[in-house]
């Protein structure tokens, strides 16, 4: 019997949103238990793009355009636009250079743009914001295992936050916030007081090796983005998930009973 085909790969994109308050934290959300994906898991903020998000008026709303590869606009538009969905934050500048810090009506049409019902691009339009797609740095590429059901191609950016950049959950796929340490997370998994899926877990413990927003920042532009595409393989025990040794994270392999 031939087997299925792998499920089409979704592009994706996601946030790490990180500051130094006055201890090194970054952003995670928790999923609302009744999501088909990660459900009750600590996740960043993020998801799958969007035909909005590859319209090409956004050239003229947003800054740094023509320093950033074609192909990365949409998904840098995506990141930004599921941080505002999610968390309510927008990444942009008004045309004095300031950076946006909330807006009441924005917050009002959050559940707008989140259901397709209104672009984001109107969004911004209307509050006269220029996304900054240079605040964004990339940080890691994970595409989903051809074994799962759903698959996606996951840009991870790193982002510092403001300090008037404040979190407000969605209430629908997001139900809380909480800005932790990450090597802290990583202990309350552990432990079991925190759900923590796989990629999740191997980039917080990328980003514990650095010690600020500053440094995680430089490491991420120092650092050659290998993709990682998780395998199985067999040992002794059972099947394991291995990941590429020269990705940055060392030499992993996770029991595939443990993966989540």
């Amino acid at each position: 019997m031939s087997q299925p085909a792998p499920a089409a790969i979704r592009p994706a994109a996601t946030i790490l949103l990180v500051r130094d308050d006055p201890v090194f934290e970054v952003l995670m959300v928790k999923r609302h238990h009744q999501i088909d994906f990660a459900s009750g898991a600590l996740v960043f903020p993020g998801g799958k793009t969007a035909d909005g998000d590859h319209d090409p008026a956004w050239s003229d709303h947003c800054d740094g355009w023509d320093e950033v590869e074609a192909e990365q606009r949409p998904l840098r538009i995506a990141a930004i636009r599921e941080a505002y969905e999610e968390i309510g934050i927008i990444f942009g500048r008004y045309p004095s250079g300031a950076a946006f810090e909330g807006d009441d009506w924005a917050a009002s049409v959050r559940g707008e743009v989140d259901r397709g019902e209104r672009p984001f691009l109107e969004v911004v339009e209307r509050l006269g914001l220029r996304l900054d797609l240079r605040a964004l740095t990339t940080f890691a590429r994970w595409i989903t295992p051809d074994m799962m059901p759903k698959r996606f191609d996951t840009w991870f950016y790193l982002a510092t936050a403001t300090d008037d950049q404040l979190a407000a959950c969605d209430g629908r796929e997001i139900v809380d916030a909480e800005w932790i340490r990450p090597l802290e997370a990583l202990r309350l998994a552990a432990e079991g007081q925190r759900t923590i899926i796989f990629p999740t877990r191997m980039n917080l413990q990328l980003l514990g090796e650095a010690c600020s927003a500053e440094d995680a920042t430089e490491r991420a532009r120092n650092r050659t983005l290998v993709p990682v595409l998780p395998k199985v393989e067999q040992r002794a025990g059972g099947g394991v998930l291995v990941i590429p040794p020269d990705a940055g994270y060392g030499a992993v392999e996770e029991p595939m009973s443990a993966i989540r």
